[in-house]
């Protein structure tokens, strides 16, 4: 059974009635509150119930210590909750025989990443109605600046309308990320209940973010030797593609946004100073200098190759480095040349 998102909080009270939940997408810090709901309803029941992790290849290793771990007799009538991590259609055979034998004492919860549909696990899930599943898409910016907004409201602590603007920036579309910094932020305020905007960068870890947003910028941008001078001096060994992925993907849709805005206003320079999230100072020229180079129709085609790519590199994480690189140095080419032929 398909349960949306933002149903999950009206729907609580009847979460512990079911024993299997799939939580699939690409919002992890989704996927984690909305495992603490299902964990809090069941607790209801039981408050002593034990939680366990595990990861799909723990199970695939050892499929005959699992399936004991559920059936055997000695622990067949302790309540427990067993989270799966990094499930895949490879698991789904496990996951059908523990479902035919139905375990009343046992919850399960698996995590995985972006199931295509046709993905046999998440076709399980979605046509069964004793079971859940819940995509997790990225959280929209309203949802961003709604949850920034909540969590700040719990401490008393008021930012600047700038200042949220920058957390949501650099979460990534990532609630997960945007709750860490606020943690941050409330480490810092003690008994301060107005945090400037100066303070807020200086919290924030700009880094590997920083440097991460000059990858990206310089790529869009077609400025192959600064982008392969960046690749070659910080990200040669610790590179996160699916990280830097999610990065060019947002910067791509706020070229979007600007572009769809083109035509209703002629003046780059007003539509860039009028972005939401804030453009910084900085970065005006490269995101100018972006728009000129990038049309509609390649920006689009983008969205979908980000995509593809970041499925590439999870299935084929021996060579994912190789399949990202070329991804963006094909980019950067692309944007050197201003010939866009994807």
């Amino acid at each position: 059974m398909i349960l949306k998102s933002y149903e999950i909080q009206k729907n609580k009270s009847n979460l512990s009635k079911y024993n299997f939940f799939l939580l699939y997408g690409e919002n992890f810090g989704l996927k984690k509150d909305i495992k603490e709901y299902i964990e809090i309803e069941i607790k209801k029941k039981d408050k002593h119930i034990e939680i366990s992790s595990l990861y799909e290849n723990d199970i695939l290793n050892n499929e005959e210590n699992f399936f004991n771990s559920i059936f055997s007799g000695s622990l067949f009538s302790e309540k427990k909750i067993i989270i799966i991590h990094e499930s895949t259609d490879k698991i789904i055979n496990s996951v059908t025989n523990i479902y035919n034998k139905y375990v009343e004492n046992v919850y399960l919860i698996f995590f995985s990443d972006v199931l295509e549909k046709k993905s046999k696990l998440r076709n399980f899930f979605e046509i069964n109605k004793k079971t859940i599943c819940v995509p997790c898409y990225l959280d929209s910016e309203k949802d961003l600046e709604i949850i920034a907004q909540l969590e700040l409201k719990k401490s008393s602590i008021s930012l600047s309308r700038e200042a949220i603007n920058l957390l949501i920036e650099k979460s990534n579309s990532d609630r997960n990320n945007l709750k860490n910094e606020i943690e941050k932020i409330k480490s810092y305020a003690l008994n301060k209940k107005r945090i400037e905007f100066d303070e807020i960068k200086s919290l924030i870890n700009f880094s590997g973010d920083h440097k991460s947003d000059i990858l990206v910028n310089e790529c869009l941008c077609g400025n192959i030797l600064q982008y392969k001078k960046i690749v070659s001096e910080i990200y040669i060994n610790t590179i996160n593609q699916v990280y830097l992925l999610r990065i060019l993907s947002n910067k791509i849709q706020r070229l979007l946004k600007i572009k769809e805005k083109e035509n209703k206003l002629n003046n780059l320079d007003k539509l860039i100073n009028s972005s939401t999230p804030t453009i910084f100072w900085k970065e005006k020229p490269l995101v100018k200098k972006q728009l000129s180079i990038w049309n509609r129709n390649d920006l689009n085609k983008l969205i979908n190759e980000i995509n593809n790519t970041e499925l590439l590199c999870k299935k084929n994480p021996e060579i994912s480095k190789v399949i990202f690189f070329n991804f963006f140095t094909k980019i950067c080419s692309k944007a050197k040349n201003s010939s866009l032929s994807y």
